[in-house]
């Protein structure tokens, strides 16, 4: 671990992580990681070193040039940290990089260190998947966990998924071995268009990770661009019969799968997200004046809140084909 600046003391923090590669259809996640970062200005504190993780024939350097000089940028992982001001602050630590080429178990247990280090209350794992869902529709997001406590005291899925996994679903391991409360958040990006970015996927992340840890995250032009996004795949799908006549017919077994959700108690629950999300009270404030992290010494830690999910799939880990309901 290369330490670039001191760890700063943090308020009931939970750990954000998305990877690049494998586990990141259409740059779903680590897009909504580096939403995050960029609204609320996070301040990188630490990186794992990309000697022990990388292979640099996989994952190759890039040279650029600094005011004439060149210079090296490394593939690695980074860990940054954001506070979210208001009545309630709490702080976030933000993991971005690259799924590793080797090594996953050390590189687990680096993080794991990070997260017992920083007080870390739950490890929250972004992932996106390939899947027979029509770009016109809600983007499908499932929380899953392999902690059944957790399943049942959040209101998440259990994983039941055997096959091929990445960082994502070692990671989650991990931190169930661990004791570490860990979830995972996976949004299913239609595999007609996977092509990065895909905004709308990005948005339906953060959106659900805003119900899970009950936060307001300033969404910025992302639903702007998402709705562009959408946008310029129907004028795509126009342009070709087949594919408009494939997209009518996931948009038909979509709204079919979806006929019992249109329940009563379904509609309140969108309702009260979408109030939730718009409540000028709960408007994230920023960090010190000074920038400094202190530690809440007027309260203790406390478990996160238990908020409702609704998972469709059952993933801890993350893709293998797109056959619902595991990725």
């Amino acid at each position: 671990m290369i330490e670039l600046e001191g760890v700063p003391e943090l308020i009931d923090p939970v750990m954000v992580a998305a990877f690049e590669g494998w586990n990141d259809a259409g740059d779903a996640a680590s897009g909504a990681v580096a939403h995050l970062d960029r609204e609320w200005k996070g301040e990188v504190f630490a990186a794992l070193d990309a000697e022990d993780y990388y292979d640099f024939q996989v994952n190759r350097p890039t040279v650029w040039l600094d005011n004439g000089v060149r210079k090296i940028t490394w593939p690695t992982t980074r860990l940054s940290v954001v506070r979210i001001g208001g009545a309630k602050p709490r702080d976030l630590v933000l993991v971005r990089g690259i799924e590793p080429s080797m090594r996953w178990r050390s590189f687990c247990n680096e993080l794991l260190g990070f997260a017992h280090e920083l007080g870390v209350e739950m490890v929250v794992i972004l992932g996106a998947l390939l899947g027979d869902t029509p770009h016109t529709r809600p983007v499908p997001v499932s929380g899953v966990t392999s902690d059944p406590d957790l399943a049942r005291t959040m209101d998440l899925e259990e994983t039941k998924y055997e096959g091929p996994t990445g960082i994502v679903g070692i990671l989650q391991e991990a931190c169930t071995h661990a004791g570490v409360p860990a979830v995972s958040l996976w949004a299913a990006v239609p595999h007609y268009v996977s092509q990065p970015p895909n905004p709308k996927a990005t948005l339906a992340l953060l959106n659900r990770l805003e119900d899970l840890i009950d936060i307001r995250i300033p969404l910025g032009e992302l639903p702007e661009d998402a709705r562009a996004w959408q946008l310029g795949v129907d004028q795509l799908a126009a342009e070709d019969s087949e594919v408009a006549e494939y997209v009518q017919t996931l948009e038909e077994a979509r709204d079919t799968a979806d006929l019992p959700e249109a329940s009563g108690d379904a509609i309140a629950r969108e309702f009260e997200r979408y109030l939730r999300r718009r409540d000028p009270a709960a408007e994230p404030g920023a960090a010190g004046a000074d920038g400094s992290y202190l530690r809440d010494t007027s309260s203790g830690r406390t478990r996160p809140p238990r908020r409702p999910s609704d998972p469709d799939q059952d993933t801890g880990e993350d893709p293998a084909p797109p056959e619902p309901p595991t990725p």
